[in-house]
């Protein structure tokens, strides 16, 4: 192409999830407070976590990462969408465009590998019970937390390394709530169609190959299951259903945008919102309502603040 029609974009049109005045402001009071559930549910599992001695195992020291993770992803893209209801100019620079690409995959590779992390945790602890604390040391906790972000980041930048080399030109109106890969691609000065396979392959093989790692540890833990006794069966089987339904809630939408040969804006838009706002609000939830150990610390959070409180 000409490089006399190129120009050096220096802002993007963000074109959000509606155009009337009313749903908007309706949207806007929704996911305004979504965002707050979102954090303040999370801050409570990690406050948990950390101040409860029982919690302190591996299981959990995961499962505050993931909350940490959660919040992250959320806070990357819902802010700009909740403050951009409000908005007659849903702008964002070429800067803070390059930051949500970088920062939603970093946390979304991040994410799928950690998931890994606590099914294979999960494993141990059914499949290999008497094995499990030298296994899972804190050690080789901190080093699949470790692994997670490192996976991540590389995958992040192996992205942003071809995105931020394109040349952008005419239309810059992105239909949706924030900067997605496939979306920028498609406004660049250039073929797109075999750049959008090599980017979506680099995504999918982050995310299929995670998936299939979940399914070969859960079937394992499965066959396991079914040989026990039906009182540490239907505990284990209790446990891995919230890690099952928070796995598919995930992948589903992730696999679906990026793999997924045929793109639809509104379900796209739909999806991103998932991935990016329900999910994060759905794991605290999940891990909460179906977890007998965290509701106990719960409790004894609130009798030991409202005891402290009753005392002064």
């Amino acid at each position: 192409m000409d490089g006399g029609n190129q120009s050096i974009v220096s802002e993007f049109v963000l074109l959000g999830l509606g155009h009337s005045w009313n749903v908007q402001v309706l949207l806007f009071m929704i996911f305004l407070v979504l965002y707050l559930i979102i954090i303040s549910g999370n801050i409570i599992i990690i406050i948990l976590i950390i101040t409860d001695p029982h919690l302190h195992s591996p299981m959990y020291f995961l499962l505050a990462n993931l909350s940490f993770v959660d919040m992250w992803l959320s806070s990357v893209t819902t802010p700009k969408m909740i403050t951009d209801f409000l908005r007659e100019n849903k702008t964002i620079s070429f800067a803070g465009c390059m930051c949500q690409i970088l920062f939603v995959h970093v946390a979304g590779g991040g994410e799928m590998v950690l998931l890994v992390a606590m099914a294979y945790d999960r494993y141990v602890a059914i499949c290999k019970p008497l094995h499990y604390s030298i296994i899972m040391s804190l050690q080789r906790c901190i080093g699949l937390v470790l692994t997670s972000w490192t996976t991540g980041f590389v995958h992040a930048m192996s992205q942003m390394t071809v995105v931020m080399q394109l040349p952008f030109c005419g239309s810059k109106e992105i239909d949706s709530f924030f900067c997605d890969i496939p979306l920028v691609i498609k406004l660049a000065c250039v073929e797109s169609d075999n750049l959008d396979i090599l980017m979506n392959i680099d995504t999918g093989a982050v995310a299929v190959t995670c998936f299939i790692l979940l399914l070969i540890s859960y079937t394992y833990i499965l066959f396991t299951v079914l040989q026990s006794s039906k009182t540490g069966a239907s505990k284990a089987l209790s446990t891995c259903t919230a890690h099952i339904t928070v796995v598919v809630l995930f992948f589903g939408p992730c696999i679906f945008i990026y793999v997924w040969p045929i793109s639809i804006t509104w379900l796209d838009k739909f999806l991103a919102v998932f991935y990016s706002v329900i999910t994060p609000l759905l794991n605290p939830t999940i891990y909460t309502l179906r977890n007998k150990e965290m509701k106990k610390a719960l409790k004894r959070f609130k009798s030991y603040y409202m005891g402290s409180k009753g005392n002064t």
